[in-house]
């Protein structure tokens, strides 16, 4: 596996820079608490009710990572932009089961072998570096029977730049684009595709019509389209 490149530094950047924005509108007040019953159903199903030990990869302001927490589970989030992470922080002050932030590399997160029951991102996968290396080392994290969650869409099916901003060009420039494989995917299915080559067995891809539901209810952030979400589940054997 590369160490973080430019390209790393240059997605980090992006994030930190967007991360104020970024939090305000995933906390919006019109849609705050039918989103949190949405995603908590989302992961319930996923995982289960009975508490677990949770990592969030690329946890950026740790929606993910507190409402797990606020279920019980025991989270910690990782993350390389340190905006995100002083969002996530932020959120986790107020808490009384709080996660652990860490700065960390999602794909090469810095934990020992089957330290985890279940591993989670949602909006990661699309801008992964080196996909293949960051399964297969989440698959050495978990515990044998431990669950993958994870959420995306294709975001960019009509390409990278299509109908972005400026500043999001600007980061994932052409070199940033050659390194992230999945971002331009015209179906969910090469998401799950990687998964179970990883290793992960029974994967399964779950439309998740009650987000499309709610995007196109009350709108979608600007330079987005309503696109269906889907969550990818896979088990650990």
């Amino acid at each position: 596996m590369t160490p973080p490149t430019d390209v790393q530094a240059a997605m980090n950047d992006y994030w930190t820079h967007r991360s104020v924005p970024y939090d305000e509108y995933q906390q919006r007040a019109d849609r705050k608490e039918v989103d949190l019953a949405a995603w908590g159903e989302v992961f319930t199903d996923a995982l289960g009710a009975e508490p677990l030990d949770v990592l969030d990869v690329g946890t950026g302001s740790g929606y993910v990572a507190c409402l797990l927490a606020d279920q019980g589970h025991r989270v910690t989030g990782i993350d390389l932009a340190e905006g995100m992470l002083e969002r996530a922080r932020l959120h986790a002050g107020a808490m009384d089961n709080p996660p652990t932030f860490l700065r960390g590399d999602a794909v090469a997160p810095d934990f020992p072998a089957g330290s985890f029951d279940a591993i989670v991102n949602r909006y990661v996968t699309w801008t992964l570096r080196e996909p293949d290396t960051a399964l297969a080392n989440w698959l050495q994290l978990l515990r044998p029977g431990g669950t993958l969650a994870v959420v995306d869409a294709t975001w960019f099916a009509r390409g990278l730049h299509e109908g972005a901003s400026e500043e999001f060009k600007a980061a994932y420039d052409e070199e940033v684009r050659q390194a992230i494989p999945l971002a331009e995917s015209t179906s969910i299915e090469p998401f799950a595709e990687r998964i179970r080559a990883a290793g992960f067995v029974d994967v399964e891809v779950v439309a998740l019509t009650r987000l499309h539901e709610l995007d196109r209810e009350h709108g979608v952030a600007p330079n987005h389209e309503v696109l269906m979400q889907h969550l990818i589940r896979g088990t650990r054997p």
